[in-house]
């Protein structure tokens, strides 16, 4: 208990906030420092100590056999209560998380530099980490919400969230960190299946990568540049049917959702309330520019500019 409590200290000073809201979620609440202060008091004098006062005075005149018996249930008591988080589930996840966050300092063999060169993918590298990529993808296409989605698309492609493209790019950082998303552009662009460079936010590379994958887009795109596109075709449909044309207010503010959909995937209600909306007048301000039409045109814009 005791040596499980200091690894588990150690830990909880790399662990990134994601992921010890992950920790707590596999734990029905608790936080890793909870944890770690159940398991230091399972054995802590001063609070076995506590527990025999308690119960010898609860049961004062009873036998000292039955009261030894009943000192030796509550202390077990504490100790199952203290183990008994640590799950199947909960244990893979700390020995993953441990493993991302693992650096291992070899003092004795020093490494020298033979050449200095810029580290550069085989085709058949380049092939396998392609691959590797789209194997894990497709076994955690049913397990993954986000994942599912974009196999399902495009009938459940408004659902998607900017937290489960976090979720999946955790997942994937602990499971399998060499297929990061920008390392696995990288491969794509050895074997000239892109021309760009991967996008500066990791998690649009993801999100265009698993669109490549899921079947969604035949070429890797940029996922930023589908927005943009998509964008372009809705705002020509909407001014040639149903809504006059866009005043200029009105398409700043629509090119500034756009822009939010590129790098978070989804509009909610609630993000008018947020950057960059809220320096701009927030809900508010677009109530006053479309009215009640503001509601089909989020719904619109978040099946339409993700398709």
């Amino acid at each position: 208990f005791l040596s499980l409590a200091n690894r588990l200290l150690r830990l909880d000073k790399q662990l990134t906030e994601p992921e010890k809201a992950k920790f707590s979620a596999l734990t029905e609440g608790k936080s890793l420092q909870t944890v770690v202060k159940d398991l230091l008091n399972a054995y802590n004098p001063d609070v076995i100590e506590g527990i025999e006062t308690q119960v010898r005075n609860e049961k004062l005149g009873d036998a000292p056999d039955e009261i030894s018996k009943s000192i030796a249930e509550e202390i077990e008591k504490l100790r199952t209560s203290a183990a008994k988080v640590f799950t199947g589930e909960l244990n893979e996840y700390v020995e993953n998380v441990r493993k991302a966050h693992d650096q291992i300092i070899d003092t004795v063999n020093q490494d020298t530099v033979t050449k200095s060169e810029w580290d550069r993918f085989t085709t058949e590298k380049a092939q396998q980490v392609i691959q590797d990529f789209t194997t894990y993808i497709e076994q955690h296409k049913d397990e993954i919400i986000a994942l599912s989605i974009f196999y399902d698309q495009p009938y459940r492609i408004r659902e998607l969230t900017f937290k489960m493209i976090q979720e999946v790019m955790e997942t994937l950082k602990l499971e399998r960190p060499t297929l990061a998303p920008n390392y696995v552009w990288e491969a794509y662009k050895q074997l000239d299946q892109v021309k760009e460079n991967s996008p500066k936010n990791e998690l649009v590379s993801l999100v265009s990568l698993i669109r490549k994958v899921s079947g969604i887009d035949q070429q890797l795109i940029p996922y930023d540049r589908t927005v943009n596109e998509n964008f372009q075709k809705w705002i020509f449909r909407q001014n040639a049917g149903q809504h006059n044309k866009f005043t200029e207010d009105q398409m700043s503010w629509l090119r500034m959702i756009k822009d939010h959909m590129a790098t978070s995937f989804h509009l909610e209600m609630e993000d008018l309330d947020f950057t960059p909306f809220d320096s701009q007048g927030g809900r508010g301000k677009m109530w006053n520019l479309f009215g009640t039409d503001m509601f089909s045109i989020i719904d619109e814009m978040n099946i339409n500019l993700a398709s």
